[in-house]
């Protein structure tokens, strides 16, 4: 790699066609394209730092940062293929962390990308045709879901994310407002549109559900959850006469902004041509940001509206607007603010509002200025400076001063600072300017317009003209390195002035070709151009004439530039080649690898040279030129670098392009041999002011000071005035307040006296309520106690009562043990008993004894259980009854305490009642207010539901009308029917006359078949006898041209041959001239011969053919045409023969049936051939039941005839086969045979 090394510093210029171009990545930091870059550029410190775009980038087309901040997304083209690079900014320098090059989808480019709230998904859209919308995880280059948009080829303006949801999705474009949610791995649409399609150019999240979208109608749409709920137009305001005459804009100092969802850039172009052809006064609405209170949005050119919220409704209005101020320096101010916003976004601290337009300029505003101008619209600030807004064509530098002047096809000439970062004068012009040149000691500058070269001073305050030449479209201009000449290009001449005369002391001709580049020598005694025409020419200025050249046609130079020591010219130019010429000759040649050279610059001290190429990179190689590849390569502009210069310490290095920016380039050598200079005298400070600017000027001064002391008399004056009005007043109030203090001091002591008489009454209210208190103390008490008595008397009672109860049940307990014991007394001597008078049935009924035993023992058991618990039972009972009666006394003695702290608190109460009532009455009366207007609201609704149920009953007639007409059309459709049946039957006999009709008509139609072949034979003569005619026209036209070409080439030698006779007296040039009329006639009349006969040959054998292949193409025709009409009536006709062929065979069936019987008949009755037919009538009617009705008196005689007539009808159908089979092109379908009529010929022999 080489070690001359070059670190870029500043940028001045946006990039244009950029989605989403500006944003904020702190308060103070911001977030812009620049170049082949994007910048952050504080505001406050005014420094800037660099992200470069990628190796080989042929052009940025989106950006999107993420809501975290920590993470930039760019997309780019590189080498026709579509990039995603994301950046860590919070890494120093930042780098890249992740690259999406890798897509398993087609995709052209990404014109639109998003980072979800979270920032770990990105949201990418494609260009059209493919227009597919892509989910990715973006950490690991995954593709989460891919869904295509639009299938109409319709431009997609803007994707978004919900700033709360990662899933949902927000889509607008050219007739599409589509919300998308993110399941299952893929999206679905979750809205569907409803009314006419808009074209919507921006959109953004003003809530969770809730979206504004503006259309390049000037029309503003409020979607929640994708419904419409809200819509107003943008109205078209002119500015007024204030805003029209604003002075100078002011650099703003304030900060830039950003907000959680930016708008963004659509394909400007190609929406400003879609809407031209339509609504030309409408505004578009091309930008939309969100803020708290509301959200801003581009409302057309110069113009940007605040809306807010309204604080009863989930609507918005309109509350500010700001405009893009005038610009006196522009050559049309009227037109200089008619530029769009394109790009918006809010501050974090929504303190400042930044915009970006299609002229590239960056503004901003602080949002505390719209409070204060209400009324007025605002206005915005430069963010920086005013930026060129396209292609920069010119560049240079001086000496004496640290100043770029650059000018551009933007009609601007401006002046820059590359210390400190500014911008020191700026104008624009009626003209494009194509060129400029700056005096060594910066005062002065050349420029060339399209129509005059002119020289302007560089004024204070301005930039003005002093000499204008009348040299137009001039490309190149060049000040010498001593300043007291300067080149002019103007096509293919180079003029050169004198500074110091303004005069044209020389021209220089030589060129062919329009001159792309002119430098000087270090000693200004030598000046080298270079143009199109592959010409590097040396000129010396001393005699105007050349001194070297070097011609290489196949090469357009674009750059020249020569070493300083004056010996080695370097050119670049369209052959991909860095050339060093020397001495007329090229002395080496150095690739380009597969780029184009067009800017070149070498260093002062001859040892760092840059060079500037087509795909806007900058190479810094060291000098002398190394054999191989070893070069710096720096990313640098977006376009060709149209022009680069070094500063004359060879610190900085400026390069300019297509693209509108101006980059400087801190260049150093690694190794360090001389390359730095220290400067010996500083930069100048003087600056250029004329005699009338400082004469009005002193003017001015003198007026102010007479003003100011005027002023100051009259302040004087009315200081005066003012004291004693002063002191007037204040003696008036001193009085008032000490005749104000006596009354308050009177008022003061009746208020005193008023406080002790309700001090007293106080204390009496107090002792009296004291003794109030204490009597219903003392009653209470006594209450207390006689409810304690009584309660203590009830549990006397119920003491005694339990004791009564638990004696009686301890006495039925001792009953029932008593009978207990008798009853088994009983049972034993009864079961004794039984045991003495059943001895001997003891051991039968032993069993049932010991079953009886045991039931016994069990009931026992069961009696004696079943009273255990019953007495448990009672002894619970009573022992709870005692409990609570315990527990009822002791509350009771609590509940006399409590009720000595409510008497306590319910004094309190009541006083605080009454306050509250005092409250509620207040409210009620406020109820009362809003109770009417609810009865007034109650009221309109009852009228519109009464209006509304009109309409219902108007609408209920009209059904029950349509159902009445509908019941009447069914009848009269009954009608119809029954008249459409009889037509039918009407029709039945006609049809078969339609029969007989086609019948006839298919037979004209074969006659006209034949008419229309004959016609067609005679159109075919007819062409044929066309083409003649024209083949002979066409013949005798070329001869009359061939007549007419020998008869100019005849004039043609006579005028030569003219000549000739002028150099009769001058034998060997008249040799010359002969042989060269040799030449040029007698080769080119045989050539002419030749040729002309080729081509009458190839000519006449074109039209044979086409003339053949013309009759060829309609014979075909002819013949398919007639091979379908015959394929058509040979079906026809064979259909024919097979029905009538089954009726022959049906004719034969019963004829021979016939024959038997007369056979069997004649054999039966012995008759002779003389039959009567009065017999052989009733044996076959009587005999023969299957004989057909049709046979007549002589049976025999009718089926001859008729098998005659049969046999004749087959005959003419076999010949008219035999016909058609002998016509060219016609094939049977079958080869179908009709049986002999041998069988017929014998049955009419037998017959007869």
């Amino acid at each position: 790699m080489s070690t001359v090394v070059a670190q870029s510093l500043h940028v001045f210029g946006l990039r244009p066609h950029v989605s989403n171009n500006v944003f904020f990545f702190d308060e103070q930091i911001i977030i812009f394209p620049s170049g082949n870059h994007c910048v952050k550029y504080n505001v406050d410190q005014k420094w800037q730092k660099f992200i470069p775009g990628s190796d080989k980038s042929q052009g940025m087309l989106a950006l999107a940062i993420s809501p975290n901040r920590r993470y930039l997304a760019i997309s780019e083209t590189v080498q026709d293929k579509p990039v995603i690079t994301i950046y860590e900014l919070s890494a120093i320098p930042c780098r890249k962390r992740k690259i999406l090059n890798n897509f398993d989808f087609p995709v052209q480019k990404f014109i639109c990308i998003a980072f979800s709230p979270d920032s770990k998904y990105l949201l990418t859209q494609t260009s059209p045709p493919e227009s597919n919308l892509v989910y990715w995880l973006w950490e690991k280059q995954k593709v989460m879901a891919i869904v295509r948009i639009d299938t109409q080829n319709n431009a997609v303006y803007q994707v978004s994310f919900n700033p709360q949801d990662n899933t949902q999705i927000c889509i607008t474009g050219n007739g599409m407002f589509k919300l998308l949610r993110f399941a299952e791995g893929t999206l679905k649409q979750t809205n569907f549109q409803r009314g006419e399609p808009q074209n919507y150019l921006a959109h953004t999240w003003v809530s969770d559900d809730k979206i504004v979208a503006g259309t390049d109608t000037g029309r503003l749409f409020l979607f929640e959850s994708g419904d419409q709920r809200w819509e107003t137009s943008i109205v078209v305001k002119e500015p007024t006469s204030e805003t029209k005459n604003l002075g100078m804009i002011q650099e703003s100092e304030s900060l830039i902004e950003f907000p959680a969802v930016s708008s963004p850039v659509p394909s400007y172009e190609q929406v400003m041509m879609t809407s031209s052809r339509s609504q030309l006064s409408l505004p578009q609405v091309f930008a939309i940001a969100a803020y708290s209170k509301g959200f801003a949005c581009s409302a057309g050119p110069g113009r940007v509206l605040l809306f807010e919220k309204m604080e009863d409704k989930e609507f918005y209005r309109e509350s500010r607007e700001i405009r893009i101020p005038v610009d006196p320096q522009s050559n049309d101010p009227s037109q200089s603010d008619k530029q769009d916003v394109l790009c918006m976004c809010f501050s974090p601290s929504e303190e400042t509002l930044i915009a970006s337009t299609s002229k590239n300029q960056l503004y901003s505003i602080t949002m505390s200025l719209t409070e204060i101008s209400k009324g007025e619209p605002a206005h915005f600030e430069y963010l920086m400076y005013p930026l060129h807004s396209a292609s920069i064509t010119g560049l240079d530098t001086c000496i004496r001063k640290p100043l770029i002047a650059t000018c551009s096809v933007d009609r601007s000439v401006r002046i820059w600072n590359y210390e400190s970062n500014s911008l020191e004068l700026f104008k624009e012009y009626q003209e494009e300017a194509y060129t400029i040149s700056l005096h060594p000691s910066g005062h002065y500058i050349v420029v060339g317009f399209a129509d005059k070269l002119r020289i302007m001073n560089l004024l204070i305050d301005d930039i003005r003209s002093f000499k204008e030449y009348s040299v137009r479209g001039c490309k190149e201009c060049s000040f010498s390195n001593g300043g007291h000449l300067f080149a002019a290009v103007n096509g293919n001449v180079i003029h050169i002035f004198s500074t110091t005369s303004l005069e044209n002391i020389s021209n220089l001709k030589g060129h062919t070709g329009k001159i792309r580049s002119v430098a000087w020598n270090t000693d200004d005694s030598k000046l080298i151009s270079c143009g199109t025409d592959g010409a590097v020419y040396e000129w010396s200025l001393s005699t105007g004439k050349r001194e070297t050249e070097c011609v290489l046609k196949s090469c357009s130079y674009n750059c020249v530039t020569i070493s300083p020591d004056g010996k080695i010219i370097f050119a670049v130019g369209s052959d991909q080649t860095l050339k060093e010429i020397a001495d007329s000759s090229v002395i080496r040649e150095m690739s380009a690898f597969d780029v184009i050279y067009t800017a070149i610059v070498i260093s002062h001290s001859g040892r760092m040279m840059f060079v500037g190429t087509s795909v806007g990179t900058i190479r810094a190689m060291k000098y002398p030129l190394p054999l191989q590849k070893e070069f710096n390569e720096y990313q640098a502009h977006a376009g060709p670098v149209t022009k680069m210069s070094l500063t004359f310490d060879d610190q900085f290095l400026l390069s300019v392009a297509e693209d509108g920016c101006l980059f400087t380039w801190k260049v150093f050598d690694k190794d360090g041999r001389g390359i730095k200079r220290e400067r010996e005298v500083g930069f100048a400070e003087e600056v250029l002011v004329t005699k009338t600017d400082m004469e009005e000027k002193a003017q001015v001064m003198l007026e102010l000071k007479t003003r100011v002391e005027e002023l100051k008399m009259e302040n004087e004056y009315q200081l005066r005035l003012k004291d004693m009005n002063y002191s007037e007043k204040i003696k008036e109030l001193t009085d008032k307040f000490l005749q104000e203090m006596e009354s308050l001091k009177t008022k003061n002591q009746v208020l005193k006296t008023e406080k002790e008489k309700q001090d007293v009454l106080h204390r009496e209210r107090m002792d009296d309520l004291l003794d109030k208190q204490s009597r219903e103390l003392q009653d209470l008490e006594c209450c207390n106690n006689q409810k304690l008595l009584l309660e203590y008397e009830k549990y006397q009672e119920l003491q005694l009562k339990s004791q009564r109860m638990q004696e009686e049940y301890e006495k039925q307990l001792r009953d029932n043990d008593e009978t207990k014991s008798q009853a088994l007394e009983e049972l034993t001597e009864f079961y004794e008993a039984k045991l003495q008078e059943k001895t001997t049935l003891l051991e039968e009924a032993q069993e049932d004894v010991r079953q009886q035993l045991r039931e016994f023992e069990e009931t026992k058991k069961q009696i004696e259980e079943d009273e255990d618990r019953e007495i448990q039972d009672i002894k619970t009972k009573y022992e709870k009854k005692l409990r609570d009666e315990k527990e009822a006394n002791l509350r009771l003695k609590g509940e006399t305490g409590i009720m000595r702290k409510k008497f306590s608190s319910l004094q309190k109460e009541i006083e605080e009642r009454t306050n509250d009532i005092e409250l509620l009455k207040g409210e009620q009366v406020k109820l009362q207010g809003v109770i009417k207007s609810l009865e007034k609201d109650i009221m309109g609704l009852k009228r519109e539901i009464q209006e509304r149920d009109e309409t219902i009953q108007d609408k209920e007639k009209r059904i029950y009308d349509l159902k009445k007409k509908n019941q009447e059309l069914e009848k009269f459709k009954f009608v119809l029917d029954y008249k459409i049946k009889e037509l039918k039957k009407q029709i039945e006999p006609r049809e078969n006359e339609i029969k007989v009709m086609k019948e006839q008509i298919q037979e004209m139609e074969a006659e006209l078949e034949r008419f229309h072949k004959q016609n067609t034979q005679l159109e075919l003569n007819i062409i044929e006898l066309w083409q003649k005619l024209r083949a002979t026209d066409q013949e005798m036209r070329r001869e009359r041209q061939k007549e007419r070409d020998l008869e100019a080439l005849v004039k043609r030698f006579k005028t030569d041959l003219h000549n000739c006779v002028a150099y009769i007296q001058e034998p060997r040039q008249l040799k010359e001239k002969v042989r060269a009329l040799f030449e040029k006639y007698v080769q080119r009349a045989d050539m002419v011969e030749i040729a002309g006969l080729n081509s009458d040959l190839q000519q006449e054998y074109a039209r044979q053919r086409e003339h053949l292949e013309r009759n060829l193409a309609t014979l075909k025709k002819k013949v398919v045409k007639e091979g379908e009409l015959h394929r058509t009536d040979y079906v026809r006709i064979m259909q024919e023969n097979v029905s009538l062929i089954k009726e022959i065979n049906e004719l034969r069936r019963e004829l021979k049936f016939t024959r038997s019987q007369v056979y069997d008949l004649e054999a039966a009755l012995k008759l002779t051939k003389k039959i009567q037919p009065e017999v052989s009538e009733t044996v076959s009617s009587e005999d023969l039941p299957s004989v057909p009705p049709t046979m007549r008196l002589n049976v025999q005689e009718e089926t001859g005839r008729i098998i005659e007539m049969q046999r004749l009808e087959i005959q003419r159908l076999r010949d008219q086969i035999q016909e058609q089979e002998q016509v060219p092109g016609f094939h049977p379908l079958a080869g179908v045979q009709l049986p002999s009529l041998s069988v017929e010929a014998d049955s009419k022999a037998q017959t007869k």
